[in-house]
């Protein structure tokens, strides 16, 4: 069993460096490649900058979602929600070390949701999940040595909706006093982004945090640069019930969903911005692309503003246990020129990437156990020697069509007084008889050199070899009323006990069980711990 034993270690091993290494480097290989400016935006700007530095590159995440006591109703600190952290945890750190900085992006654009629970968190769990946060995405103060700057806009699990600000705004205070201002704008290149708290849009209007939202949002409208702008909104804007998102969507359901407190004023959740806001934001902010989360699922979908159409980009999430399959990120590319003849939304362009399906992997790997389970409970005990079996099996036919055919020339015999049949042994161990024409010579009754008695003879030599056969013995029976009669038999078996066959065979099956883990077990762990540990 060593050559399976072995055949199996290494299957288990390919598989295991795919699943936890390669897949995240090849994934984004297919799907992802940092998007070039329009063909006539480029040749403008060519004589300017050099291809390489024409444009800035982002790299656009949404809905990291790190799950807390609050995600799957599991005691805290219990070992199955601890596992589950780990996992989730763990894929998307592969995924931003792995697939997302080795495209070397200029900067990072988190489009809100870092935690699950968030704003129902205590202070001491939102430091602890804070603390996962930055060692997932690697934005501890030590490990900042690529200089790549990132911001970040606030989501409904952060901070809530209004309805919850009104009798928590501790929880405001404790975001900003991490990520900065909940409204804001940065410069990239020659393209401006506008980051605005989607939470507070739709709530009271004489409320502080949706007056404040509002008064930031009407005086960038009284900008007079010429910069393209991006909007930046956690939450998307409105769209019908149903709304086709593309052909990289998971799910088609598209339903819009308000609930509002008992006063009918703040919002308790909204999966979609109103109507009037939505239109309110593109009047006022006239942006050439919009960029949002929430949805956890890919959506692209043209708005008609009062200025144009304006594309939206919602962005999947980046984890694989928030109800998206296919998790993702999106590419911008951000113009380093710009000019009052140049088309704004030709300064930017966008790639979706997918990253691995981690539920195939798994699904991969519980293959593989049932595959091995099969092999080493029903794989032949002496390896792949499979000859050795065709050639038994086939002597074992071809001595059963011998008997056969030494049973019908008998009765041929016996049809024959005439006839002598001779019994011919060949080189291959196979009997034949030959007839032959008996010659009686009056008087005679015996031949001194015939061994037996009647028509049918046996001569010495074939006797001698029928002697010398190991795999059947066979006896000749003559008489005058049955002339030849051969019956084979085996030889006797020894027939072990059902229950001692089967507790070796399990016993052999545990014992290729253990080697086979114990190579593959130490590897999978390296595996686990090589990404999650800070070298």
């Amino acid at each position: 069993m060593r050559k399976v034993t072995l055949f199996l270690c290494c299957v288990w091993a390919l598989s295991l460096l795919y699943g936890e290494m390669f897949a995240f480097w090849v994934a984004p290989l297919w799907s992802c490649s940092w998007p070039q400016l329009p063909q006539s935006f480029s040749s403008k700007i060519m004589s300017e900058v050099s291809f390489q530095d024409n444009h800035v590159k982002i790299a656009v995440l949404a809905d990291p979602q790190l799950m807390d006591r609050t995600s799957l109703g599991l005691p805290p600190k219990s070992l199955a929600l601890e596992i589950a952290q780990f996992y989730t945890d763990l894929y998307m750190r592969r995924s931003f070390l792995a697939s997302i900085l080795p495209l070397k992006p200029n900067l990072i654009l988190f489009l809100g949701d870092y935690f699950d629970g968030g704003h129902l968190l205590s202070d001491e769990e939102w430091q602890e999940s804070l603390s996962r946060f930055k060692h997932i995405f690697n934005l501890n103060r030590h490990r900042r040595n690529l200089n790549v700057p990132a911001y970040y806009i606030s989501g409904n699990h952060d901070i809530g909706y209004t309805g919850f600000h009104s009798h928590h705004p501790e929880v405001i205070n404790r975001y900003e006093k991490e990520f900065g201002e909940r409204n804001y704008r940065f410069t990239a290149g020659k393209v401006d982004f506008i980051s605005v708290d989607a939470q507070t849009l739709d709530g009271a209007p004489q409320g502080k945090l949706t007056s404040t939202s509002w008064n930031f949002i009407r005086n960038i409208s009284m900008d007079i640069r010429p910069y393209p702008k991006v909007l930046l909104t956690h939450i998307p804007l409105y769209r019908s019930d149903w709304t086709p998102c593309g052909i990289h969507r998971s799910s088609p359901i598209i339903n819009q969903r308000v609930s509002r407190a008992a006063n009918g004023q703040e919002i308790m959740y909204q999966n979609y911005l109103s109507k009037e806001t939505s239109t309110l934001l593109l009047d006022f902010i006239r942006p050439a692309l919009v960029l949002s989360g929430h949805d956890h699922d890919q959506c692209m979908v043209n708005h008609l503003g009062k200025y144009g159409t304006i594309t939206e980009h919602t962005v999947g999430t980046l984890s694989w246990q928030q109800g998206n399959l296919y998790p993702s990120f999106m590419l911008l590319s951000a113009s380093m020129v710009f000019s009052n003849t140049t088309n704004p939304e030709d300064a930017l362009s966008t790639q979706l990437c997918f990253l691995p399906m981690q539920t195939h992997i798994y699904i991969w790997y519980l293959s593989i156990f049932f595959v091995t389970l099969i092999a080493v409970l029903f794989w032949p005990t002496n390896d792949l020697d499979l000859w050795h079996h065709c050639n038994h099996l086939m002597g074992s036919i071809r001595r059963a069509l011998t008997l056969n055919l030494l049973k019908s020339r008998a009765k041929e015999k016996n049809e024959d007084e005439s006839c002598d049949y001779e019994m011919i042994w060949d080189a291959e161990g196979s009997m034949h008889l030959v007839k032959k024409v008996l010659k009686i010579q009056p008087g005679s009754s015996n031949d001194s050199g015939i061994v037996g008695r009647g028509n049918a003879v046996v001569r010495s030599t074939a006797k001698k070899q029928i002697s010398h056969e190991t795999d059947a013995s066979c006896s000749v029976d003559l008489n005058s009323d049955i002339r030849l009669d051969a019956i084979c038999k085996l030889p006797p078996r020894l027939n072990k006990p059902r229950t001692k066959v089967v507790t070796v065979r399990l016993f052999q099956a545990f014992q290729m069980l253990m080697v086979i883990a114990a190579v593959n077990i130490p590897l999978y762990m390296m595996l686990l711990f090589k990404d999650w540990i800070d070298l």
